[in-house]
């Protein structure tokens, strides 16, 4: 059975973070594994506190996970400090970890500031090298860019921008841009390829940017290319809010078993 970790924060009302990573990897037939960067007391109208695990209790869970069950993706989510992710990036060096996805998580979907400024500057600069592929939103992707995404073009733009700079490939997610939902894949060799879908009329959609970036990473661990696993992703995360679970007072999460276990 092929292995993936997740390295991210919990969430508490299960529809993103840790818990949709594991759903998710469950779903696609994997065998997922979590090394928790922090606690979130939230549920679907927003997230209420934020309590980080210390860098050296987050450094031995990625060593017990690593030396024991060797995963064959790893995905980032949810790390809020520089000292985190400067364990992260150690450790992942450190065991030669294959087929790093990494999700900027830096705003939620409520709206709230999940990442410290300063632990910005840490994450490109010492988790983007390592990683396979990045998948920002339009917000983060703006932040990163340093310039507001308005159109497609701009999104191709900024994209193909981030590939050069960090030498890594960048899926920017189109989210609300057009009546589409439409995403870019720039590779870091320069080439881009669009993936548009129809728009799901449900506006549950709590944790897709953790559902897709887990979908990513576990279709690269069964041997995808980076193509293949992206769009296969999309039609996931599609399939899994056009299910239309309704639960909680905010935007709900989505039905990562719609499809059962692949």
């Amino acid at each position: 059975m092929y292995k993936v970790l997740s390295i991210a924060g919990s969430d508490s009302s299960g529809g993103a973070g840790v818990q949709a990573d594991l759903k998710t990897m469950t779903a696609h037939g994997v065998y997922g594994m979590s090394a928790i960067t922090a606690l979130t007391a939230q549920n679907t109208t927003g997230v209420r506190s934020i309590s980080e695990v210390a860098p050296e209790f987050l450094r031995e869970e990625i060593r017990a996970v690593f030396d024991d069950i060797f995963p064959d993706a790893v995905k980032i989510g949810m790390v809020s400090s520089s000292a985190l992710i400067e364990v992260i990036a150690e450790e992942l060096e450190r065991y030669k970890a294959r087929h790093i996805v990494v999700d900027p998580v830096m705003v939620s979907t409520s709206g709230s500031v999940l990442m410290k400024d300063e632990a910005k500057k840490a994450l490109t600069e010492k988790l983007f090298p390592l990683a396979e592929v990045i998948t920002p939103n339009l917000s983060e992707l703006g932040v990163l860019v340093g310039e507001e995404i308005k159109d497609i073009a701009g999104m191709e733009k900024a994209a193909v921008t981030l590939a050069k700079r960090y030498k890594v490939a960048v899926l920017a997610k189109g989210g609300h841009l057009t009546d589409d939902a439409v995403d870019i894949l720039a590779t870091k060799e320069g080439e881009t390829a669009k993936y548009a879908a129809k728009r799901a009329d449900n506006p549950n959609t709590h944790g897709t940017g953790c559902t897709l970036s887990s979908a990513i990473a576990s279709n690269l661990a069964k041997g995808e290319t980076l193509k293949d696993a992206v769009k296969n992703a999309k039609q996931y995360v599609l399939g899994a809010i056009e299910a239309n679970l309704d639960l909680g007072n905010g935007r709900g999460p989505l039905n990562h078993m719609y499809r059962g276990i692949v």
